[in-house]
């Protein structure tokens, strides 16, 4: 692996997660994406209230972000290796952190009743 290009990542990941497994979860976080981007389109602001609910679901976020590469790598946390395998895993749980923040906003807004003028 001299050249780190788009399809050299992209064959890494499919080669960690399965090929079928890596193409849903892009799908998956697509429609997650693009559905968010609808909310605040829709409701011109950010609610403040599912704004702090979202926050507060960021550590399950990172937890559960980092368990799932662990499993998926057949790994543990005494495999780490150095300060790159920490950076990457803090990466890792960011990524998580931030995705959740964004799928539980966005399932709120769906979900939840409007606020304002459109709740009587």
């Amino acid at each position: 692996m001299k050249d780190m290009t788009f399809g050299t990542i992209l064959a890494v990941f499919e080669e960690i997660f399965g090929r079928g497994l890596f193409w849903v979860m892009v799908a998956i976080a697509a429609t997650v994406t693009v559905t968010y981007l609808y909310v605040l389109v829709r409701d011109r602001s950010i609610s403040w209230r599912k704004f702090l609910l979202a926050q507060l679901s960021m550590p399950l976020g990172a937890i559960a972000a980092v368990w799932f590469v662990l499993v998926m790598t057949s790994s543990r946390l005494s495999d780490i290796g150095g300060p790159v395998d920490v950076i990457l895993f803090l990466g890792i749980a960011a990524a998580g952190a931030v995705g959740i923040a964004i799928l539980v906003y966005t399932a709120q807004a769906l979900l939840g009743r409007r606020s304002g003028s459109d709740a009587r």
